[in-house]
């Protein structure tokens, strides 16, 4: 086991000694107190310091974090598809991917509310560069991706993930969420990339690959925001792309887009989790002999759960409209969310730059596109 020290979370027996390294840090105090605004200091710290498993942490402490980020940057969180889980059942979440720590935070509190087992979750180790950062992920069950390695080294480290992920979800009955794709989706468009499945397929001792992707219990999982909390901040990047730029990110960047993202307006949100997949998997097997086809026809079917099952909001309507100069969905806004999208719109991007508001709409509008393309394929 210790061959995956290097990524994995703590262990239960770690954890105290996880929080009293990092119970005065003042990052800790700032959650704390966005937590618990009207508990003094001294009580919270000697809660913490009384804590001794990843789940007393998760459901004492950022439960209680993430609710509260819902009452102060959103208009609340609606769930669908949760009833089909089963409660001591392990299932790999392959989700789209939007923001750094809320996907995966707003999974885990609704598995915690449905009584089921909540997920370990894959996160990029330039991430949690920061020390306090890199302990607080360990204490809610987060394991490391390495980031920006040689392609030799990268084999390496594929390896040992895929083999971690199959240990939790056959040998520990934990839960995995992983994103459908490296980093979050920039344009709206969400697209499974092949080399995820490919890193999970090298966890496999099976001969057939489906069957061993069967046996880990793949399940789609669609997260839309009506607002997106980091959208000016996806444009430098954007816009960089559009114009074949390379974009190199600042230094504070992530830091920043991870904190916008928990504090930032969203409005509504909505988890919607997929089926399990299993007769998708036995008709791939029996189609595709080549393991790389069967990759391919996997990630088209997943985009298919994600595109189809994502919750689309007024504002994807909206831009949709004012991106094409239509009336086109003018049935599902209305006058005065229309007028508050244009609002965001003017405060957030520069709208001289055709640019820059052609990469703002489109990022609101791809899903609806998607979507309709989606159903139309199908």
């Amino acid at each position: 086991m210790q061959r995956f020290d290097a990524i994995r979370p703590f262990y239960d027996t770690e954890i105290n000694e996880g929080i009293r390294s990092s119970v005065h840090h003042p990052m800790m105090k700032a959650l704390m107190n966005f937590t618990f605004p009207d508990v003094a200091d001294a009580v919270w710290k000697e809660q913490l310091l009384k804590t001794h498993s990843i789940r007393d942490f998760q459901c004492n402490f950022i439960y209680a974090s993430v609710q509260k980020v819902l009452e102060k940057s959103s208009d609340g969180l609606t769930t669908s598809g949760f009833e089909k889980l089963e409660k001591n059942a392990a299932y790999l979440f392959i989700s789209n991917h939007r923001d750094i720590i809320l996907d995966t935070s707003l999974l885990n509190a609704a598995l915690f509310d449905h009584g089921l087992v909540m997920t370990a979750s894959a996160i990029g180790n330039n991430l949690v560069k920061k020390a306090f950062l890199l302990t607080l992920s360990k204490l809610n069950r987060n394991f490391l991706v390495q980031r920006g390695l040689s392609p030799r080294d990268m084999l390496q480290s594929s390896k040992l993930m895929a083999e971690y992920i199959g240990q939790l979800l056959l040998r520990e009955n934990r839960s995995v969420w992983i994103a459908q794709r490296e980093g979050r989706t920039k344009d709206g468009n969400d697209a499974t990339h092949p080399g995820v499945l490919k890193m999970l397929a090298m966890g496999s001792e099976e001969e057939n690959l489906m069957k061993y992707f069967k046996k880990i219990k793949i399940v789609p999982v669609s997260i839309s925001y009506e607002y997106d909390p980091t959208d000016a901040l996806k444009m430098p990047q954007l816009i960089a792309e559009a114009n074949n730029e390379i974009y190199i990110k600042e230094k504070n960047e992530d830091f920043m887009t991870l904190l916008s993202g928990i504090m930032g307006q969203k409005k509504h949100i909505h988890i919607h989790i997929g089926d399990v997949l299993h007769s998708e998997l036995d008709g791939i097997a029996a189609e595709f002999d080549n393991a790389n086809k069967q990759i391919q026809a996997l990630a088209q079917v997943i985009d298919d759960a994600i595109l189809s099952n994502y919750k689309l909001w007024p504002t994807n309507y909206i831009a949709c409209d004012l991106l094409h100069k239509t009336n086109k969905y003018r049935s599902f806004y209305t006058e005065n969310e229309k007028s508050l999208f244009e609002r965001r719109l003017e405060i957030r991007i520069d709208e001289n730059n055709p640019v820059a508001l052609e990469s703002f709409l489109n990022m609101y509008a791809n899903p609806v596109v998607n979507q309709l393309k989606n159903q139309n394929v199908n």
